[in-house]
């Protein structure tokens, strides 16, 4: 596969259930300014962590159809839940002709800092088989704790600061003293780690290092496509929004976020 550069169109779409998905695109088009994106989620549906893996997947199917209609080049599962229990079904209905890229919680890099480590994921995933897998693949030696954040996720969503700093501070109550490195194991919590950086308090105030997946999986899908990364191409290319499949603007709650007021000067689709 050649190199597609900047001037050839590129065309990446990704899926959640909410907001989450911010990060991840936001890097894409750090990545490619001249890419056009396609932001798919469901809302109204949103959190999937506490639903059935079944429920999870049958919705995720849903999303990503309704981006995949938009003839991405490549589509970013930007959801950890649906990561965890869809990937599978998305991949056996959209590939080969559409390559998935799925989030994984950054625990290597984390760890292959020596730790101590703290992992930040909602309630389902912390505990789970899933990310003890993780941990006992990447993480061996490196003393590891999980730290579940009840209504981080929601209050991202909703961007209600109140309860973004009450569920900060409660997790942050709960990660220990030592601890070098957070993993950010919702995409959702990305939009808010400078927040969780300032609540982690650090011995003789060395710096907390924060691990989120969304650049790694934008580059991901950019290599997938053998699209090369041109940061500094001029900004173009277009943004689609699906909420349940139909076109609509931005969450407002969006422009609480970076993330999201940088994607918000995207010109839209026609």
């Amino acid at each position: 596969m050649g190199w597609i550069v900047y001037g050839d169109r590129v065309k990446i779409a990704l899926m959640d259930s909410g907001i989450g998905l911010l990060a991840a695109a936001a890097a894409v088009r750090r990545l490619r300014p001249d890419a056009d994106v396609v932001l798919s989620s469901a809302p109204e549906s949103m959190p999937w962590g506490p639903h059935s893996p079944e429920y999870v997947t049958e919705r995720a199917l849903a999303v990503a159809e309704a981006a995949a209609a938009h003839r991405p080049d490549a589509l970013i599962v930007a959801c950890n839940t649906a990561s965890v229990h869809a990937l599978p079904a998305l991949r056996a209905r959209l590939e080969p002709d559409l390559p998935v890229i799925g989030t994984v919680p950054a625990i290597k890099p984390a760890a292959a800092g020596g730790g101590p480590v703290a992992i930040w994921a909602t309630p389902a995933t912390t505990g789970s088989p899933y990310q003890r897998g993780l941990i006992r693949e990447f993480a061996a030696g490196v003393t590891v704790t999980e730290v579940p954040c009840p209504g981080l996720a929601d209050a991202v969503e909703q961007a209600d600061e109140a309860a973004v700093d009450r569920a900060i501070a409660a997790a942050a109550a709960l990660t220990p003293d030592d601890v070098r490195a957070v993993v950010l194991g919702c995409t959702h919590y990305e939009l808010v780690a400078e927040r969780i950086r300032a609540a982690v308090r650090q011995p003789g105030g060395a710096p907390l290092v924060l691990h989120g997946s969304a650049g790694a999986v934008a580059a991901q899908a950019l290599r997938r496509i053998g699209a090369h990364p041109a940061p500094g191409a001029p900004a173009g290319g277009t943004l689609t929004v699906l909420l349940s499949g139909q076109e609509a603007a931005l969450p407002a709650a969006s422009l609480t976020y970076a993330e999201g007021r940088l994607l918000q000067a995207v010109s839209p689709a026609r």
